[in-house]
């Protein structure tokens, strides 16, 4: 059996299902939009099944790009959550068929809260569709399932919609990466976007040594500095070259080395820094990877040492 074609066939349903629908978006999702904008409470999504643990992503995406959101089962909702809906939300209920029982029990009483009800449904005449202020359409042409049963093509599409409305709702508020950091603090996401240099760059105890200082005095503080590096800086602290530990075995190559030769003999004459301890640890990373270096100093506009930031601390403080 040839999975690898199978696989192919499988994308490449779900993605013609997603190019055909875009040529279809129209006024009833721009009317979606401003609904949501108009919010004043809280967006509510709900659905059964896989609509509902789509509806499950759809609302953890909301809350986290800055449309406060969250999910709402049918079942939990007739058994006491209704209480959670309030005058002022919206709601997005989610049925491929529109008939969903759970789904549609519901309806009749989030109605009474007269509040916007959208739903997402490939049926204007469905139940949910009835109920419905605007439904967006979910049509596919067939599931990417080989007996054209289990929902895939449908899923995958309603959640492509949910995620531009979020794109759209990100856009109108002008929503911006220091809002998501702020919604995510911990985690990949938010130290990529949350942790600056500062917060991680190394200020005490610097191995730093004058450019006078000879090779085998330099090996003491390289060892004693735990970076495999020291920070040659003048009688004001400005840097003027490094020393690595690899510059030193690459020294021990010459056939003229010393162990009482300065260290500038051999050291990297103005090597790379940064003057701004405020730019992102991810930031920071990247420059480091393009220069192919451990170590990046910190220094001022004067080039004076400030600190330094090792790639092995934003690897264990996992920032990638």
């Amino acid at each position: 059996m040839n999975y690898r074609q199978i696989a192919q066939e499988t994308l490449t349903i779900e993605a013609n299902t997603l190019l055909e629908s875009a040529k279809h978006i129209d006024d009833v999702f721009d009317k979606a939009v401003e609904i949501i904008l108009g919010c004043k409470g809280k967006l509510i999504v709900t659905g059964v099944g896989k609509s509902g643990l789509i509806g499950a992503k759809m609302a953890a995406t909301f809350a986290s790009t800055g449309t406060p959101s969250f999910f709402l089962h049918p079942t939990e909702a007739l058994h006491g959550d209704l209480g959670m809906i309030s005058g002022s939300d919206v709601v997005i209920a989610i049925s491929y068929s529109g008939e969903s029982e759970e789904l549609s029990s519901i309806l009749p009483h989030v109605k009474r809260f007269n509040i916007p009800l959208i739903g997402m449904t490939r049926d204007k005449n469905s139940t949910l569709g009835k109920y419905s202020d605007i439904v967006i359409k979910v049509v596919v042409e067939k599931e990417a399932c080989p007996l054209n049963v289990a929902p895939t093509s449908s899923t995958t599409l309603t959640l492509a919609l949910g995620d531009a409305l979020a794109v759209c709702l990100m856009r109108a508020k002008n929503f911006k990466k220091s809002d998501f950091a702020s919604f995510h603090p911990g985690g990949a996401l938010g130290k990529r976007l949350f942790v600056k240099v500062s917060d991680l760059m190394r200020t005490k105890e610097l191995p730093i040594i004058s450019p006078q200082t000879e090779v085998k005095d330099a090996i003491v503080k390289i060892s004693e500095g735990r970076l495999g590096t020291v920070l040659i800086t003048d009688n004001e602290n400005k840097l003027l070259a490094l020393m690595s530990d690899g510059d030193v075995r690459r020294a021990l190559l010459s056939k003229d080395f010393s162990l009482d030769d300065e260290v500038l003999k051999y050291a990297t004459i103005n090597p790379k820094t940064i003057d701004d301890e405020n730019i992102l640890a991810s930031e920071a990373l990247v420059i480091i990877e393009e220069m192919k270096i451990q170590l990046l100093v910190v220094t001022d506009k004067q080039k004076r040492v400030k600190g330094v930031l090792h790639i092995h601390t934003l690897i264990e403080k996992g920032i990638s």
